[in-house]
């Protein structure tokens, strides 16, 4: 039966892929896949399979959304086993909902093949537990990159008064507007951050600071990266496991 699996990557590790994507990836008639999906994984591809980029980077997307969805479909018709790769999990600010939703109103059979998303693992690799006993019982997850067409902004900036820790995703580009933005609606300047980048990956780079100078100290970090607040970020001294 002919199925298109909307497969997550995970963040970068190649051994964070589950046994699930794997399964999928060595069966796959043709792979469809993102700029974040670690390159290494198309190695596990059979013999023939047919490989499409369609990754995008900010202020380059090679092709638009609407356009990869209309490839994912017409692969469909082409191929018995489609995976769509994507970085992370597709659900996960993946815009795996709207291709899921693309194939469903064509009536194309699809599956959703979760990915450990970086807004937990990356932290993770950096000794940095978004929750933590008697600092923090919650976490929010924020794109940091509204898409321009949006019109309005979605962000209620209003709601992040609490103390719960903030992972904002895709957010490099935009952290003297979110600092601020903090700052603004009263969190102290002293607020422990972190932006790590390329995270779980070789090439993991680790910044921490405040509110008040990470956009000075992360200045010159590469993306993918992404940036955390609250006070779990002290926790990095003491868990910073991660040797490279």
């Amino acid at each position: 039966m002919r199925k298109v699996y909307l497969t997550g990557a995970g963040p970068g590790d190649i051994e964070l892929l589950t046994l699930k994507a794997c399964k999928v990836i060595k069966q796959a008639d043709i792979i469809i896949y993102d700029k974040l999906a670690n390159p290494d994984i198309l190695k596990m591809a059979k013999d023939g399979t047919e490989f499409v980029f369609v990754g995008k980077e900010s202020g380059k997307h090679i092709i638009p959304q609407d356009e990869i969805n209309e490839i994912i479909y017409q692969k469909s018709l082409e191929y018995d086993v489609v995976v769509r790769l994507k970085g992370g999990d597709p659900f996960v600010f993946g815009r795996g909902g709207e291709e899921a939703l693309y194939l469903k109103q064509r009536g194309i059979d699809f599956e959703i093949i979760p990915g450990v998303t970086s807004s937990i693992s990356v932290p993770a690799y950096a000794g940095i537990p978004v929750t933590h006993r008697g600092i923090t019982c919650s976490f929010r997850v924020v794109t940091g990159h509204e898409t321009p067409d949006k019109g309005v902004c979605q962000i209620e900036w209003e709601s992040f008064k609490t103390n719960e820790t903030i992972v904002f995703l895709m957010g490099l580009h935009n952290i003297k507007l979110i600092t601020n933005k903090l700052i603004e609606i009263g969190k102290s300047c002293n607020t422990p951050c972190a932006v790590i980048s390329n995270g779980t990956t070789k090439n993991q780079k680790v910044i921490t600071g405040t509110l008040k100078d990470i956009v000075k100290k992360s200045k010159n970090m590469p993306t993918p990266a992404i940036i955390i607040v609250g006070e779990v970020v002290r926790l990095k001294e003491e868990l910073d496991w991660f040797k490279i």
